[in-house]
């Protein structure tokens, strides 16, 4: 793996939550609802990587079986 920083991680990560839902046709509500927030901001942000937000483990644990992917694919970083 090619080095990189925590902070190119982190977006990386967004992004691929932003792609998976969005081929699963869920919207940033959809998926911050069934986490149990009640607004976009923490998904909104975490996806772009706005202001160092990022998602935690326990959200993407979260996020793989909403989304019925594996951690892995969410952590991709080819």
């Amino acid at each position: 793996m090619k080095n990189i920083t925590p902070n190119q991680m982190y977006s990386r990560i967004g992004q691929n939550v932003a792609k998976i839902r969005k081929e699963q046709n869920m919207s940033q509500l959809e998926l911050s609802l069934n986490m149990g927030y009640k607004s976009v901001s923490v998904v909104s942000a975490s996806e772009i990587f706005y202001k160092n937000k990022h998602f935690n483990l326990k959200q993407l644990l979260n996020i793989s079986q909403i989304l019925d992917v594996t951690i892995c694919e969410l952590i991709n970083l080819e």
